[in-house]
C-alpha cells in the first residue's frame, strides 16, 4: 500500500439501546447465513442469497476493512439482541473520499425477515452514522430502490434526502453529517 492511500478506521464495537453492533469476522458467516439465506430479502437488492463457503469468503474479503487497492474503507456490523444476544442483520459502511475532499461513508443495512418491523435497521444505522462522525465522516450516502418503504424511513431518519441520481434501479440518498452524525441536507 503506498504512502497515498488513506489510513481508514477499523469498525469498533458499539452499543446501543437494544443492540450490541460487532465489527464484522469470518466466524459471523455460519450464523449469518441462517438468517440471511432467504430470497425475501433480494426482492428490493437483486441477486439471491450466497451459500455457506460463498458468504463465509465474502466475510473474508470485507473482514480485512479495505478494498483490495486500499482506496475504499470497508466496515460492517453485525446487529446482535442485547436481549437474548439474537443475530438479526446487518450495517455496512463503506468510506471513501469525495470529489470535494469530504469524507464519505455509504450506509446500507439489511435485517433478517423474521426480525423486521422492530426498529433495528433504524438503531443499528443511527449508531454507526453517529460513530462515523466522530471518525470524520461528513457526508453520508445510501441507495434506496424507490418501492422500499422501510429503507427510505431508514434514510430520513439518518437526516438523508433522496436525490435525482439512480443507480443501478436505486435513488442515491444523500446529507452532510451533523455533529450528532444524524442530521444534514442534500
Amino acid at each position: 500500500m503506498s504512502d497515498t492511500v488513506p489510513p481508514w478506521p477499523a469498525a469498533a464495537e458499539l452499543v446501543t439501546g437494544s443492540l450490541r453492533l460487532e465489527p464484522l469476522r469470518v466466524e459471523h458467516a455460519a450464523e449469518a447465513f441462517v438468517l440471511f439465506d432467504d430470497v425475501r430479502l433480494h426482492a428490493w437488492i437483486g441477486g439471491e442469497p450466497l451459500g455457506a463457503e460463498q458468504l463465509r469468503a465474502r466475510y473474508r474479503r470485507l473482514a480485512v476493512g479495505r478494498s483490495p487497492d486500499g482506496t475504499q474503507g470497508w466496515l460492517n456490523w453485525m446487529l446482535r439482541r442485547t436481549a437474548d444476544g439474537l443475530l438479526v442483520g446487518t450495517v455496512q459502511a463503506t468510506l471513501e473520499r469525495a470529489p470535494d475532499g469530504r469524507l464519505a461513508a455509504e450506509l446500507a443495512w439489511v435485517v433478517g425477515s423474521a426480525h423486521q418491523g422492530r426498529g433495528h435497521a433504524r438503531e443499528g444505522a443511527l449508531a454507526v452514522a453517529r460513530w462515523l462522525r466522530g471518525q470524520g465522516a461528513d457526508l453520508l450516502l445510501a441507495h434506496v430502490h424507490p418501492g422500499h418503504a422501510a429503507s427510505a424511513a431508514v434514510a430520513r431518519a439518518l437526516g438523508l434526502a433522496p436525490t435525482g441520481t439512480v443507480v443501478d434501479g436505486e435513488v442515491r440518498w444523500s446529507g452532510d453529517a451533523a455533529p450528532d452524525g444524524t442530521r444534514g441536507g442534500p
